[in-house]
């Protein structure tokens, strides 16, 4: 990747013929630039919108006919060199309140005390592939024909889908280079992708114990699974991560690697915030929208880039539906509230946000220095120790992310809240989880007590049930949108991360892995309502957006996008990220953003024969 802005020309400026004959002579014709100058032309066959999860990879895919011409325009700068990125157990430090997070906040939520909360977002290439916990959960086989079914394109179904993942995996051995064997299936994945995945590279005595104890335990709720990958995830197994070789693998360092963004057909331009797409023509009487208007970061100045076959707009949960509100493309009376003519009503756009609320529980436990993480937060020498570790060999505790194992657990089928909210099962079938529990070798995010060794276990609402928005705050299109996940925002949903809860708590009782090792939690709350409070006071986002610009089948009255990802009713622009989800996978979503932009790619080759 070369970054000529920056490397050639620092502060001056180089003319492009002098720039275009050292891009020739070194053999690297793709080029990454920083400043609009730098492009050749502001003519492209394609204009992507967002350098992140799905963008690179629709650029990737595209420029492989070196006839093609695609444009990738990303808000943030380029992750090289950035150690809170590439260090995978940094993924802590890579957000919030940082240069690589669009720090957006929620509005304040009602099922939180009021609280406003962080709600990370990657600003720099690679979007958040480039931020996240790196965890590589496909759902289930229920959730994606769930998606077929509702948006009544088979294509979507996990039968389909499955070839798009596994174009999307590059299964790699841990850092640390241990036998695997039983602790995954190598059946349920491809070894030939582009983005790696790998296990965990530096195992912890935290992960044994937890294998341990499901592996031994009578209680039906808690079980080993040796793939969660497979489609049937129920049980827990071991964390499967986006690393390679020690080393943080996003959409930038895979799909943008050297021999792709080489390619002379590939153009990505940094710091370039996209501020509206824009309909100059109307083909009977729908607009075609072939324009598109950003701020040039370095310039500081708006310029505009023409698609002559199609706008792909890959913004991501927030950064699309704020893109296509700030085009006129919304319901027409709230924009017109906002003094931002209509261009194209849908009033779906930005509606039925949902994410996977998580919520820690913490206990003191009996363990040893060298047994949790605990010291890396309070020892700078150990610190330092393991950054050189990681810098040298690529080796140690920093190798990983924070959970190296994890379980999907439905809520037992007698559980009171069936019975209070009877025919109200969120998910898409019996065999997908309610809630996901996390277990962590240690307290990872301040504040950090002083002494003593922890556990914690996260647990996440993977189904919820109340939905929220994203709306725009003023008609500056650089203004940060209204952000409502509406977090545990009905009495089902806190119900049902209570019996979440409750799982993770009696995690801790199964035995013997257990026994000896549990001192004390850290929360005593026992009643239903100081258990509620307790989320109340502590829940937080998991980065999962998602539904903000859903699918429907072709014709129907709702959603943003038909089957093909086309927005409705117009022409020359499409949705590929997370948004396009009509629900919540029961998954980290960074999976199922890379296959949704895999089939993307090929749905827009076929409909251009390219």
């Amino acid at each position: 990747m070369l970054i000529l802005y920056k490397s050639m020309c620092g502060n001056m400026h180089v003319p492009l013929f002098i720039v275009c004959f050292f891009v020739a002579i070194l053999g690297c014709n793709g080029v990454t630039v920083e400043s609009f100058r730098d492009l050749h032309t502001t003519n492209f066959d394609f204009v992507i919108i967002g350098g992140g999860t799905a963008g690179n990879v629709v650029a990737n895919r595209l420029t492989e006919n070196p006839k093609i011409n695609v444009l990738v325009l990303e808000a943030g700068g380029s992750p090289d060199g950035v150690q809170n990125i590439s260090v995978p157990f940094y993924c802590l430090r890579a957000t919030p309140n940082t240069p690589n997070d669009w720090n957006y906040t929620t509005v304040p939520q009602q099922g939180l005390n009021n609280r406003s909360i962080a709600f990370p977002r990657g600003y720099v290439l690679g979007g958040s592939s480039s931020v996240n916990f790196m965890a590589y959960t496909r759902g289930t086989f229920e959730d994606w024909n769930r998606y077929a079914r509702v948006t009544e394109d088979a294509g979507w179904s996990w039968n389909a889908m499955q070839k798009y993942f596994h174009r999307n995996e590059k299964w790699m051995a841990p850092a640390d280079h241990h036998n695997t064997i039983g602790q995954f299936n190598p059946f349920d994945h491809s070894f030939t992708g582009v983005n790696s995945v790998s296990l965990a590279g530096f195992p912890l005595s935290i992960d044994q114990r937890v294998i341990k104890a499901v592996k031994t335990s009578h209680d039906k709720q808690f079980f080993f699974n040796l793939d969660y990958n497979s489609g049937r995830h129920l049980g827990f197994g071991y964390t499967q991560s986006t690393i390679k070789d020690g080393q943080r693998s996003s959409s930038a360092t895979s799909y943008l690697a050297p021999q792709f963004a080489s390619r002379k057909n590939l153009h990505v331009l940094l710091r370039a915030q996209v501020a509206r797409v824009i309909s100059t023509t109307k083909n009977k009487g729908q607009p075609t929208f072939n324009t598109v208007e950003f701020m040039d970061g370095t310039g500081g100045s708006m310029q505009r880039v023409r698609a002559m076959k199609e706008i792909i707009l890959s913004g991501g949960s927030i950064g699309s539906p704020h893109v296509l509100l700030n085009s006129g493309i919304g319901d027409t009376t709230a924009l017109g509230k906002l003094g931002i003519e209509a261009v194209h009503h849908l009033p779906s756009v930005g509606q039925n946000l949902s994410d996977h609320p998580i919520v820690s529980s913490q206990w003191l436990v009996n363990a040893k220095d060298s047994e949790t993480l605990d010291m890396m937060n309070r020892n700078a020498t150990l610190a330092e120790e393991s950054i050189e570790l990681w810098e040298k060999k690529r080796a140690g505790p920093l190798v990983d992310g924070v959970f190296n194992t994890v379980g999907f657990i439905r809520v037992p089928p007698d559980a009171d809240i069936f019975n209070k909210f009877p025919n109200h099962d969120p998910s898409p079938g019996p065999n997908t989880a309610h809630v996901e529990l996390l277990p962590m070798n240690g307290i990872l995010r301040p504040p950090f007590p002083p002494t003593g060794h922890y556990l914690t276990i996260g647990t996440a609402l993977l189904q919820p049930t109340a939905r929220g928005s994203v709306t725009l705050r003023s008609n500056n299109p650089f203004d940060p949108p209204l952000i409502d996940p509406n977090f545990i925002g009905n009495d089902f949903d806190v119900a049902l991360l209570r019996e979440g809860v409750k799982l993770a708590r009696r995690m801790v009782t199964l035995s013997p892995a257990f026994d000896g090792y549990i001192i004390s939690p850290l929360n005593n709350a026992t009643t239903d309502d100081e258990i509620d409070q307790f989320m109340r006071g502590g829940l937080a986002g998991f980065s999962h957006p998602v539904s903000t610009c859903a699918m429907s089948p072709k014709g129907a009255n709702h959603g943003v996008v038909d089957p093909d990802l086309l927005l409705k009713g117009a022409k020359g622009l499409r949705v590929v990220d997370a948004s396009v989800l009509p629900f919540t996978p029961a998954a980290h979503t960074q999976a199922s953003v890379y296959a949704i932009a895999e089939r993307a790619s090929d749905l827009i080759k076929s409909h251009w024969r390219i």
